[in-house]
Order: C-alpha cells, then sequence, then structure tokens
C-alpha cells in the first residue's frame, strides 16, 4: 500500500473519529446539546426577525424582557429535580396547587394582615415546605405510587386555594405595591450597555438555584439522594435512610414552590388562587424542563445547570413563536412546540442510556 493511500486512510480515521466523538458529546453531554439548541433557536427568530417575519424586534431587550417567565418556570424545574432524582418514580404534580396556596398565604401574611415582607415570606415558604411534607409522607412512609399521591394533593391544595380566598384574588395596596419586585434593573458595574434584567433572576432565581447546586454537589444529603435514585436497594443496604431521605426531595419541591409564589405574587401584583393552576398549569411545564434538561425520568441522573439551559431555550423558543405566529394561534403553537420538546427529550434519553449507558 502506497504512502498516500495510508495518509488518506489515516485521515478518514480521524475525520470518522471526530465525527463520532463529536456525536457521542451532544447525545451524552446534554449542557452541550441544551448550548446547541439555544445558539440555533437564537439565529433562527433573529433570521426571521430581519426577514421582517415578526411583528416586533426579537432583539435584545426583547429577550431579556421574555426571562420574566423563566424564574417561576426554571425554580419550579428545580423542585421536579429533587422529586425525580429520588427515583421510585418520583414525580410532583401538585406544584402549580401548592403554588396557588402559597399565593393565599403570602396574600393574608403580607396583604391583610401586614406582618412585614420577610416574615411573609418566611410563612410562605414554610407553608410550601408543609405541602411538600405531606406529599414526602405520602410517597415515603405510606408507600402511595408519586403520581397518585400528587394528583390527589393537586386537588386538595387547589381546593384549598379557592374555599380560603372565597375565589377571589386578594390585591390590596401592598400586594399592588409589591408588583416592583417584579420590575427590570440595571445589572450593577457593567449594565450601561445590556438590557435591564428582569429583579426576580438575582433575588430568587439564581440564590435558589445556586442552594440547589451546592446541596446536591456538595453535600451528604445529595450523594444520597442520587444513590436513591440510582439503586434505592443498595443505598438502603449501605446504611441511608431512604424514606426520610426520599421524603425531604418531596419537602424541597414544596418550599421551592412556596417562594415561586412570591415571585407569581410579584408578576401579577395580585395573589390570585388560581395562580398556579390556570390554563395548563404549572407543573406540565416543569417536568417538561426537567426532562428536556438532562433529568432521567427513572431517577438518579440529573444537573442544575440543565434545568437553567433547558428553561432558556424554551423561554426563548416561546417568545420568538409568540412573534411570529399573531394571537391565539401562537399560544397554541406554544403547546404543540412544548409537546414536540419533551416527547424529543424522552426519546433522546432512552437513546442515550441504551447506546451509551450514561448521560450527564
Amino acid at each position: 500500500m502506497s504512502t498516500t493511500t495510508l495518509k488518506r486512510n489515516d485521515v478518514q480515521q480521524r475525520s470518522h473519529g471526530f465525527g463520532y466523538k463529536s456525536v457521542k458529546m451532544l447525545l451524552t453531554q446534554r449542557i452541550a446539546l441544551l448550548g446547541l439548541l439555544i445558539v440555533v433557536v437564537l439565529a433562527v427568530m433573529m433570521s426571521l426577525d430581519a426577514a421582517g417575519a415578526m411583528s416586533g424586534s426579537y432583539d435584545a431587550d426583547y429577550l431579556a424582557a421574555a426571562l420574566i417567565s423563566a424564574v417561576p418556570l426554571a425554580m419550579l424545574g428545580l423542585a421536579e429535580l429533587m422529586v425525580i432524582l429520588s427515583g421510585r418514580g418520583g414525580i410532583d404534580l401538585s406544584v402549580g396547587a401548592i403554588v396557588s396556596l402559597c399565593c393565599i398565604v403570602f396574600g393574608y401574611s403580607y396583604g391583610i394582615w401586614d406582618l412585614g415582607l420577610f416574615p411573609s415570606i418566611v410563612i410562605t415558604a414554610v407553608a410550601g415546605a408543609v405541602c411538600g411534607a405531606i406529599n414526602g409522607f405520602l410517597v415515603a412512609y405510606i408507600g402511595f405510587p408519586p403520581l397518585i399521591a400528587t394528583l390527589a394533593t393537586f386537588y386538595a391544595f387547589k381546593s384549598l386555594a379557592l374555599i380560603i380566598s372565597g375565589q377571589k384574588p386578594i390585591s390590596t395596596i401592598q400586594i399592588q405595591d409589591f408588583f416592583s419586585a417584579a420590575q427590570s434593573v440595571e445589572i450593577p458595574v457593567i449594565g450601561y450597555n445590556l438590557p435591564n434584567i428582569p429583579l426576580g433572576i438575582f433575588t430568587f432565581l439564581i440564590p435558589t438555584a445556586l442552594l440547589a447546586w451546592i446541596l446536591l454537589n456538595r453535600t451528604t444529603f445529595g450523594r444520597r439522594l442520587y444513590a436513591l435514585g440510582t439503586n434505592d436497594v443498595a443505598a438502603r443496604w449501605a446504611g441511608v435512610d431512604t424514606r426520610a431521605n426520599r421524603m425531604m426531595a418531596y419537602v424541597l419541591s414544596g418550599l421551592i414552590s412556596g417562594l415561586v409564589a412570591i415571585v407569581i405574587v410579584a408578576q401579577f401584583a395580585s395573589a390570585r388562587p388560581d395562580a398556579g393552576v390556570s390554563g395548563n398549569g404549572l407543573a406540565l411545564p416543569a417536568i417538561t424542563i426537567a426532562v428536556l434538561g438532562g433529568v432521567a425520568i427513572t431517577g438518579g441522573i440529573g444537573r442544575v445547570s440543565g434545568i437553567l439551559l433547558a428553561t432558556l431555550l424554551v423561554v426563548w423558543l416561546n417568545a420568538g413563536i409568540l412573534l411570529a405566529f399573531a394571537g391565539n394561534e401562537g399560544t397554541q403553537l406554544q403547546l404543540l412546540a412544548l409537546g414536540l420538546l419533551l416527547i424529543g427529550a424522552s426519546l433522546l434519553n432512552n437513546l442515550t442510556r441504551k447506546k451509551f449507558g450514561v448521560l450527564y
């Protein structure tokens, strides 16, 4: 065989190897795939904007303003991350109802009883944690399937929110003034030439994401939670209290849902009893974001960064769809896009596990 032929074969093998490694990286490294998809969505939408196919400008200011909807979605995605990681079919369908109930709790605490902002936030967060503890007790100690347990509490919490509020929103002066917590602000030092960012990103989302990352990656609880989802029996034989740790995952989910309620009250300047359940609710988009972010529905696999990137993808895709399709058509196409993303993410998760046996 000639030297030229050997060199050509070597180049082909290297090329094939690079292509295979690139595909494998995109399939197994969900962060890389999500980053690529975000770039693709931005490129397509900006191209349509440049071609005059949008009803408004798909620019940096618009993208920054769209982030206001990313705050509750990402936080509830983190809530679902906690319970799905715990395995045994872990899922929380009640997060939207917990948000609704906690909106009313915050409305009474801050808007009617005038207990002050910080005490009202603490009371609301505790109320969410109590709701999560009920879910956790039913799942971890009674042995209810998570789907059935959280569906039952979804109806219970939703009804409580309506009964306690008298089916009326709470819109006192204090609650209306709380709208300032949802305003967009300039980023300190470097924000002069950048778009303003919703305040909730800094006051709620970043602290929640940071604490969730520390909890899952730097504490023994995080290691136990991953162990539960990976192999429940092995974790129990290793001395892990599976019931207590699984219950704590639901408590954290409820706690985060309580904080989301405060964010939503600020956004709407009203404590609504249907805030988390109206329309298609908040639970299904949160679960979609979790699965899209690389969380394995079987448990034991998932990352905070995946949740955040998946939220950006969904929010900026939805923002583009609203500009490309006016009126109700755009809203319905958002739901279609969300469904297709969920199907695609589930198929990709299954394909990755079967072919490579790993997902990050």
